[in-house]
């Protein structure tokens, strides 16, 4: 794939300033490590997230505190059955004075948007918030109005909850760049939550700037690529659609629908964010299963049998991903380990 890399300097330097803008999250956010983690590769991929967790754990914490450290601008939106596509993406309002309209923008054109219990809201709002994610623009009577840079939605939704929701669909859930499953904290870190929290909470320190987190996402671009990591990516989603050829035929009749290109695409931008977060301008096999779960899982489709015996989609591709072997990183002679290898 593409040769064009950030030099090696470069990438530590971007490398110690996400550790320590994660460290700031992590001051104010208790566990939940990967949640934290994965929403940065989401921000530097430029990928949208969609969180699913029980109320109470810290989902909405977690994204204003993100806002507040790389510097960006945050709207929480409270999606309910009564909610139409304006009250999202804006209006035309007539102004009887001056007998013209004028343009009110909603509140998505920030750079962080938490659509909060996402799946309760019609199937038009979904559409109308999913169309502005794809696009990242809206047009309101003829004038087209751009998102801000950098712009990132993160939904929730309530796993557990059935009535009065308006459940996603395989379309549009395959918008998201990852899924993330939000548990419930251990019990060292509820007491953690307790001691922290109950005094004087703290609060985030602004560590990036929306500049600096654009220069992160071009740096993330230009990680390095090795044709055949390329290929073991395309090998992970070909087994989603045609299990048998991969010998895993137990899988035919539990998988009515595998992943789209999309899930290739996301798995080697989410990898490479992964790999610079590390400090690495080359992407390993490694990058790749680390976030396969956040990114297949929820682009997978189920037989309704399978569905019937809660089979997991996770569980699903993390049979795969024992499956399907990986290239087999070795490095050049004469380094120590931190050059670029080649792959077997």
């Amino acid at each position: 794939m593409t040769e064009t890399t950030v030099p090696a300097g470069t990438v530590t330097q971007q490398s110690r300033l996400i550790g320590e803008a994660l460290g700031e999250v992590k001051r104010v956010i208790v566990g939940q490590e990967h949640m934290v983690e994965t929403l940065m590769v989401s921000l530097l991929a430029k990928g949208h997230c969609l969180l699913e967790g029980v109320p109470g754990v810290a989902k909405t914490l977690a994204v204003r505190t993100f806002a507040s450290v790389v510097g960006g601008t945050f709207a929480r939106i409270q999606f309910t059955p009564d909610l139409v596509p304006s009250d999202i993406v804006g209006t035309r309002i007539y102004r009887q004075t001056r007998e013209a309209f004028d343009i009110e923008l909603g509140p998505t054109f920030v750079n962080f948007v938490l659509a909060d219990e996402v799946n309760r809201a019609p199937a038009k709002v979904q559409s109308a918030m999913l169309e502005l994610m794809a696009e990242r623009q809206v047009s309101i009577g003829g004038q087209t109005f751009p998102m801000p840079k950098p712009f990132i939605v993160i939904a929730t939704q309530n796993p557990i909850e059935s009535e009065g929701v308006y459940p996603l669909p395989e379309a549009q859930r395959d918008r998201f760049l990852v899924k993330i499953d939000v548990p419930h904290p251990r019990g060292h870190e509820e007491f953690e939550i307790l001691r922290r929290m109950s005094v004087d909470p703290p609060e985030p320190r602004q560590v990036l700037k929306p500049e600096t987190i654009m220069e992160l996402q071009r740096s993330a671009e230009q990680v390095f690529v090795h044709n055949l990591v390329a290929e073991y990516a395309v090998r992970l989603v070909m087994a989603t659609r045609t299990p048998t050829d991969f010998h895993l035929p137990d899988l035919e009749p539990i998988i009515e629908l595998g992943v789209s290109p999309r899930a290739t695409l996301g798995l080697i931008a989410a990898g490479r964010a992964l790999a610079l977060i590390h400090g690495r301008d080359y992407l390993l096999p490694s990058d790749i299963q680390t976030v396969a779960l956040d990114v297949m899982g929820h682009r997978l489709g189920l037989t309704f049998d399978a569905v019937a015996d809660n089979i997991d989609p996770r569980a699903v591709i993390e049979r795969i991903l024992a499956t399907v072997p990986p290239p087999q990183p070795v490095w050049r002679d004469g380094t120590d380990g931190t050059g670029r290898p080649e792959f077997v």
